[in-house]
């Protein structure tokens, strides 16, 4: 039997650049029947002074024997002076029986969930093999103790970030409901106000778009950690994307396997944000869960995902308050990046906000800036809204913007456009969330920063004859006919006359 030496090659990098959503190694077929290995197969590659890493194997003709092509995703590792790697079959991932054990209802103890997390960080696992995880988790659950376990998992097998004795703030939704871009607006007052939040964010899982991929539409947001520590150091906070840091690397992975799927297991949830949280070096964290129709839980399930949320956090010595609000409707107007951020900016820049949108940053922004002592209780509100009335928290926004990299984007809408207008007087009796979220999902979001909805009308607001209800934006007629299909077909907007 030939030993791993025996099957192990030096090759040299030949750059082609290839997207391929995930770390990939493409060889001639000669290297790989060499090596005793076929496309799908892991392998793992040794560059810059044995450093190691798993990626997947594909076939390619364009290559020589002699030869490798690293994906995009797998060359952000590599430093661009290397020239060569070493190559050699991996070995079985240990996780996989461990997920075939949650998959059968069982628990899995400290070490089993480190060494799936590990496994899911060194790319040792195909994305359907993570899919087999993310599902089992979300059909069979996990225990309380599991959470603790998966949460320390996630946060420790990545960097963190450090601030000497600075308390650092946080604010984090579950997500779920259209529109809802309150981060922003939030980080911006307290900031303002003199707190540190360095506030990391991911890109939508359900919904239409999330924190990073609307923040995206004016500044840049895949800070390395070096920069953002000098981001938060000028600025006071950030809104950076949590993916390009290191922080908690195998959440975003996780992520993306929940994205395909549309699923958001409760355990993996809240391991996902404390984990975030826990690797930021956040003390103070505010966690907005959203309930009602269309919202991804129920008022009581809010309480108790909350109680949950508070009960894991104080093992991690995390000061948390939970804020269940009402998620049986969108917020604000535009769903979708770029409508998003002119309801921000709208909101920051006083010019006729979506009111809805206002009341609720304020009211988390009173909330941190209470929990922080920042504001003598009972004085939050009187402090966010005067912040924001003034302009200092605009400022303060377009200084954090400045700092991580201002795009000057028109944040222009789609080519195609529809608008849905009223044939009778009525009322708009409800809004489904998931609904809307899926037809801003087909128009092209979030990948499409243009593309989305705006509504004009929310829950128990009357409209008149020939009143536009909403308008749908997409950058190819063809998106645009099957979001248009999809509402005639699912009616996200119940209506009485």
């Amino acid at each position: 039997m030939k030993t791993e030496n025996s099957l192990q090659k030096t090759l040299k990098i030949k750059r082609f650049m290839i997207e391929s959503g995930r770390p990939i190694v493409f060889l001639n077929e000669k290297t790989a029947e060499a090596m005793q290995i076929s496309a799908g197969d892991r392998v793992v590659v040794v560059f810059e002074a044995h450093k190691r890493m798993i990626a997947m194997v594909d076939l390619m003709n364009q290559v020589s024997p002699s030869e490798i092509v690293l994906s995009k995703e797998f060359s952000a590792f590599i430093n661009g002076s290397v020239k060569r790697v070493t190559v050699y079959p991996a070995s079985y991932p240990k996780s996989l029986p461990l997920i075939v054990k949650k998959m059968h209802g069982k628990e899995l103890d400290k070490l089993e969930l480190r060494t799936i997390i590990e496994d899911i960080t060194q790319n040792a696992l195909m994305e359907a093999e993570v899919a087999y995880f993310v599902s089992a988790v979300y059909e069979e659950g996990m225990t309380f103790k599991e959470t603790v376990n998966l949460t320390d998992a996630i946060s420790s097998t990545g960097a963190r970030l450090s601030w000497g004795k600075r308390d650092i703030a946080d604010k984090h939704s579950i997500g779920g409901i259209a529109g809802n871009r309150t981060t922003p607006i939030v980080v911006s007052i307290c900031a303002a106000a003199g707190m540190t939040m360095p506030k990391t964010s991911s890109r939508a899982i359900t919904s239409a778009a999330g924190t990073a991929d609307v923040m995206e539409t004016l500044t840049k947001v895949d800070l390395t950690s070096s920069d953002l520590q000098k981001v938060v150091k000028k600025t006071g906070a950030c809104l950076a994307w949590g993916g390009s840091l290191g922080l908690a690397p195998a959440d975003d992975k996780l992520i993306r396997v929940e994205r395909l799927l549309n699923i958001d297991p409760e355990a993996q949830l809240i391991a996902s944000i404390l984990a975030k949280k826990i690797s930021a070096g956040s003390k103070h964290i505010l966690i907005d869960i959203p309930y009602g129709f269309g919202a991804k839980v129920t008022e009581s399930q809010a309480k108790g995902l909350g109680k949950r949320f508070v009960d894991i956090g104080r093992r991690f010595g995390l000061n948390i308050k939970i804020m269940t609000t009402d998620g049986s409707q969108p917020i604000g107007n535009g769903i979708g990046p770029n409508l998003e951020m002119r309801d921000v900016l709208s909101v920051l820049r006083r010019h006729n906000p979506p009111l809805d949108l206002e009341k609720k940053a304020i009211l988390l922004a009173s909330t941190l800036l209470e929990m922080t002592g920042t504001a003598q209780k009972g004085n939050g509100l009187v402090m966010a809204k005067s912040i924001l009335d003034s302009g200092a928290a605009y400022k303060k926004f377009d200084e954090i913007i400045t700092a991580q990299g201002k795009k000057h984007n028109s944040l222009k809408t789609g080519r195609f456009e529809y608008h849905l207008t009223a044939k009778s007087p009525g009322t708009i009796k409800s809004i489904d969330n998931k609904k809307v979220n899926h037809a801003a999902n087909l128009l092209g979001c979030p990948e499409e920063k243009s593309a989305g909805l705006y509504l004009y009308k929310h829950k128990n607001e009357k409209f008149s004859i020939g009143d536009r209800i909403v308008t749908f934006y997409a950058e190819s007629q063809s998106k645009l006919e099957e979001a248009k299909d999809f509402w005639k077909g699912s009616r996200p907007i119940e209506i009485t006359h």
